[in-house]
């Protein structure tokens, strides 16, 4: 296990259960002065001890996890790179001395910075060089969404039992789902589905009716689709005391997130439905994780796939720990998570390297990469574009680009092996891996022909005799 160092953790624990130094190293079996050391992170914790914590004071380990403090490193390193910050000459070493010692301030330090974000003016966040759209108050309930299945790890116990039991009841088939769920929903919820043509819809993609009980869905949407928007009404319907439920234990700051978290978990029980957890997870294994033959035999999309793969986090059936992100072609990062122990940037652009913006040069064809991060940190990822990438403009006629995006999928590189993709690499040769980092602003890397912005942790030099990689960069 690797050394893990929670003084700042372990202090506050004490201090909550109103406990003596001596108190707390008698509950855990050390002694007084063993435990002065570990709460000023002079020695790393053991697992006797950590198992104590768990034993005496019913804490979850998550909590104390290495991998919540690098995150929580990377926010902070992530906010600090506003330009509010430029005088302030944070270093990564004080970042992290922080988060050891005092998370709670690091984790307030997020807050508030996200904070002042969400009332920034808009002339304000335009002279700093950021979207407006980026401060706005609309903005801020995804993330607090986002945050809240990064939190549970993108798994819902509850909605996978209902969607498994459905299929027991209704005796559902993966080919003939549509005709299932249409039925179920006729028996159940006296509701009929109607494929509508597109100018009725008027863009929508589906619609409920609820005093004619009706759902119309779009002709322009394909099967898997059309699917989804069934078993997602389906979840509205008949499992709406579920998705109560677990939003009743979001503590969210609007009414606004509150809605979009039950459409999020719509969403997940659709998938659910789609791919059972069971019958999805054995094939996902068997096949070594090949995204086309799993779209093939469950009929659904090859985003539907990879998001998919992100929730297999059943205790004793787990999956490889994937990562997943959604991109536009202007880099807008509109669905993030991460199991893997990537960090994702939250706050602007990630790293143009990312093989998921090389996607779009190469449009429905499957990119492969070793991805490094500064701190050493390998991830295999592949990335692909979806959706249509060009139509024509219904007032001009003329091409332009229309719902394509990217999807990016990886994994720490010690799981690269379970995944067809990564065959016929020789993951120990360090030359095949892609140096990236979250963003340009967090990134220490000072050979990088990409820079668009200078790194927070460097100071800048310019030499008006020197040009080098970039601007940025006269090495």
């Amino acid at each position: 296990m690797k050394a893990m160092r929670i003084g700042g953790k372990l202090r506050r624990l004490r201090q909550e259960r109103h406990l003596t130094q001596a108190q707390m190293a008698r509950e855990l079996g050390i002694s007084a002065s063993y435990l002065t050391l570990l709460e000023s992170n002079q020695r790393p914790v053991t697992v006797r001890v950590l198992l104590k914590l768990v034993e005496r004071f019913q804490v979850d380990l998550q909590d104390f996890a290495a991998d919540t403090d690098q995150r929580l490193s990377l926010e902070l390193m992530e906010a600090f790179s506003d330009p509010i910050f430029e005088g302030a000459e944070v270093k990564t070493t004080d970042v992290q001395e922080l988060v050891s010692l005092l998370p709670a301030v690091g984790r307030a330090v997020i807050d508030l910075y996200e904070a002042y974000r969400r009332h920034l003016p808009a002339d304000a966040t335009t002279s700093a060089g950021l979207d407006a759209s980026e401060a706005s108050p609309a903005s801020i309930p995804s993330e607090e969404v986002t945050e809240f299945i990064q939190k549970r790890l993108n798994y819902f116990p509850d909605l996978e039992e209902a969607a498994e039991k459905l299929w027991r009841e209704k005796d559902l088939a993966v080919h003939s789902l549509q005709q299932g769920l249409t039925a179920v929903l006729r028996e159940r919820y006296a509701t009929e589905v109607e494929i509508r043509a597109s100018d009725a819809m008027k863009g929508r993609s589906r619609r409920y009716d609820q005093l004619a009980r009706r759902l119309q869905i779009s002709e322009m949407l394909p099967v898997p689709s059309r699917v989804f928007q069934i078993a997602h009404q389906v979840a509205y319907l008949g499992h709406h005391e579920i998705l109560d439920r677990i939003t009743g234990t979001a503590d969210f700051s609007s009414t606004d997130a509150e809605a979009l978290l039950r459409t999020a978990l719509a969403n997940y029980f659709a998938a659910a439905v789609m791919m059972p957890y069971r019958m999805f997870s054995e094939a996902a294994r068997a096949t070594r994780y090949d995204i086309d033959i799993l779209k093939s035999r469950f009929g659904v999309s090859f985003e539907q796939v990879c998001h998919r793969l992100t929730t297999l986090r059943r205790p004793g059936d787990e999956g490889v720990p994937f990562h997943f992100i959604r991109v536009d072609i202007a880099g807008n990062i509109s669905k993030r998570f991460s199991a893997s122990g990537i960090h994702i940037a939250r706050f602007g652009a990630a790293c143009p390297r990312w093989n998921v913006y090389d996607a779009f040069s190469t449009p429905g064809m499957l990119r492969v990469q070793i991805s490094r991060m500064p701190d050493g940190g390998s991830f295999f990822c592949v990335a692909q574009t979806t959706g249509r990438s060009t139509t024509l403009s219904p007032t001009s006629g003329l091409p332009h680009r229309v719902g394509q995006r990217a999807i990016g999928l990886g994994c720490d590189v010690r799981h690269a092996g379970e995944i067809v993709y990564a065959d016929g690499l020789n993951l120990a040769d360090p030359q095949i891996a892609t140096p990236i980092g979250v963003s340009c602003r967090t990134c220490p890397r000072t050979d990088c022909a990409e820079r668009a912005m200078p790194s927070l942790f460097q100071k800048l030099h310019i030499d008006e005799n020197v040009r080098g990689p970039s601007t940025y960069v006269n090495a």
